[in-house]
């Protein structure tokens, strides 16, 4: 008998994204994480919630939000990032 691992969520509030095309950056490369399941980011609220199948690392987040453009909310280290460019 083989058991497997429950899925794993996280949720982060991400800052700066006001459109889309920001969405999609930081869905794309939170995606690329390994072991990283399932990205959905709410631009409304800039709710991530990432679905893993093993233990996420906050700083693999962190650094893959910041790759994208953003930071992660409670990163006060990080300044606010601002519009991709994209939408204007």
């Amino acid at each position: 008998m083989t058991t497997s691992t429950p899925p794993r969520v996280a949720t982060f509030t991400v800052t700066g994204m006001t459109c889309g095309h920001c969405v999609d950056s930081v869905t794309a490369e939170v995606g690329g994480i390994p072991g990283v399941t399932h990205v959905d980011v709410d631009l409304k609220t800039g709710a991530l919630t990432v679905t893993s199948a093993a233990a996420l690392d906050r700083a693999a987040v962190a650094a893959a939000v910041d790759e994208a453009g953003y930071a992660l909310a409670s990163d006060p280290a990080t300044p606010a990032a601002s519009c991709c460019g994209s939408c204007h």
